[in-house]
């Protein structure tokens, strides 16, 4: 609990307080959405499937955008100062796993419009097997590279790599 004392910088440690939150729960959303896409994304997946694909797909992109959106206010905003993490080697780190699960995301985003666009056009559409498989694989890097952010963060916040 802050002092009477301390009011003059209560602002920052509420400002810093909300926005690791937001953060937090925005970094815990991502995955959840990517184990949805990974779920439903299947060579059997019917126009309706593909059109919750597309909204989760929408989801995830806004979530990711999101992050970065109050990563960048942390790092301007927060408590440790712009100077921190600047110099710390496991931020660079996370920033680069997240480009990483960016990069890896933007192939299945391509076909998952590519595949809304063919099943507008036939209700009868499916995606060919070896499409969906190669988003699907695309889908479980992204996994496998998004399990470094939270590891990279966790060394970051413990001063390591400054």
């Amino acid at each position: 609990m802050l002092s009477h004392q301390n009011r003059s910088w209560k602002g920052s440690v509420l400002t810093d307080l909300v926005l690791a939150i937001g953060h937090h729960l925005l970094m815990f959303a991502l995955p959840v959405v990517l184990v949805m896409q990974m779920m439903l994304i299947r060579p059997d997946m019917t126009s309706a499937a593909l059109a919750r694909v597309g909204r989760l797909d929408i989801a995830y992109g806004t979530i990711a955008g999101l992050i970065l959106l109050v990563g960048v206010l942390r790092v301007v905003f927060g408590l440790k100062g712009w100077e921190y993490y600047v110099t710390n080697l496991f931020f660079w780190a996370k920033i680069a796993a997240f480009l990483a699960v960016a990069i890896l995301s933007i192939s299945p985003t391509m076909r998952i419009i590519a595949w809304r666009r063919a099943a507008r056009d036939s209700t009868e559409f499916r995606p060919a097997t070896a499409d969906v498989m190669a988003v699907r694989r695309t889908l479980h890097r992204e996994a496998a590279a998004f399990v470094l952010i939270p590891v990279f963060a966790a060394l970051m916040a413990r001063g390591y790599g400054s």
